[in-house]
């Protein structure tokens, strides 16, 4: 799929970071490299560290050095996205808290959001990203053991907030694949889905869960496709994953980014990527089809099956 990027870019490339297990030492080294080669990405925070223990660890805007950072990589053109309240599940309260905190740190304005792996507030997440048999057989799969991790689309619980990321939360990262052309396995990114009123638009995007991972499928011949395709990529990433060691960026991941940077790409934050595919349209104008729909979740669990991940 063609699109027109600015100032004349050939295609668009991003990163959306999760930031899972993630503090200022085992990350800024990446952002320092993004910083120098001109590339603004994405970033998620936690704002609080919860009640319990969180399955993935990880540094929350409370720790002020590691606030102070965050906002440092903002002023410098990154976005800031949450990745829901806490690393733990949280009460609607706590999440009102959350969504709040982050707009007196970082700002007003619609947000991008990442559902984090076990939080039970999650929104449309488990087998509720999918329909039809699709669902049935991801909770065969699982043994339905992931059926309960996603209430926060469910009016009346104590966990729904579905209302207020509907107002507050304009995109919202959905399905991973690792053909690293975003808009061959999706054209209609950002897309609305009409059985889940209560996000505005989805996006899928590529998998680089780690290092191992970034380097084994963000290929140079996949990479240089994506760029003569004329498309997108949005990379999801975790870069607390062993991007770095020893305070030092890893050299592979280094030269992969230095030459994804020598490429006529337009190297900019997620959601700004995505308003320039939407061009302003609401959400009757960017409502995917049923099929298209079907064949997106029917695509993603069978690749979810052959990885015995789910």
């Amino acid at each position: 799929m063609r699109v027109t990027w600015p100032n004349g870019h050939q295609f668009a490339f991003t990163i959306v970071d999760d930031t899972d297990c993630a503090t200022v030492e085992n990350v800024k080294p990446v952002y320092d490299l993004l910083a120098q080669l001109g590339m603004k990405t994405t970033k998620t925070v936690w704002m609080f560290p919860g009640q319990g223990d969180p399955l993935r660890e990880g540094s929350t805007c409370e720790l002020q050095p590691y606030r102070d950072w965050v906002l440092t990589l903002q002023k410098a053109g990154f976005e800031i996205a949450f990745h829901n309240a806490a690393p733990t599940t949280s009460p609607r309260e706590t999440t009102l808290r959350g969504l709040a905190k982050f707009h007196e740190v970082f700002g007003p304005g619609e947000l991008l959001f990442c559902n984090h792996t076990r939080c039970r507030e999650n929104i449309y997440w488990g087998d509720q990203r999918l329909s039809g048999w699709r669902r049935n057989f991801y909770n065969l799969a699982t043994r339905g053991k992931r059926r309960d991790i996603s209430r926060g689309h469910l009016e009346g619980d104590p966990l729904f907030w579905g209302d207020l990321c509907q107002k507050q939360v304009r995109y919202v990262r959905n399905f991973v694949f690792d053909e690293l052309d975003a808009l061959a396995v999706c054209p209609e990114q950002p897309y609305h889905d009409p059985a889940k009123p209560y996000v505005n638009y989805w996006f899928t995007s590529a998998d680089g869960t780690n290092l191992k991972y970034f380097l084994k499928n963000f290929t140079v011949a996949k990479l240089k496709r994506v760029h003569d395709e004329g498309s997108l990529c949005i990379a999801y990433v975790h870069f607390a994953y062993r991007f770095t060691q020893d305070g030092k960026v890893n050299e592979e991941f280094r030269k992969r980014m230095e030459f994804i940077r020598s490429l006529n790409g337009w190297f900019a934050p997620a959601s700004s990527v995505l308003d320039h595919l939407r061009h302003g349209a609401n959400l009757n104008e960017r409502s995917i089809a049923p099929d298209r729909l079907r064949k997106l979740e029917r695509t993603w669990l069978f690749q979810k099956m052959l990885k015995g991940t789910t």
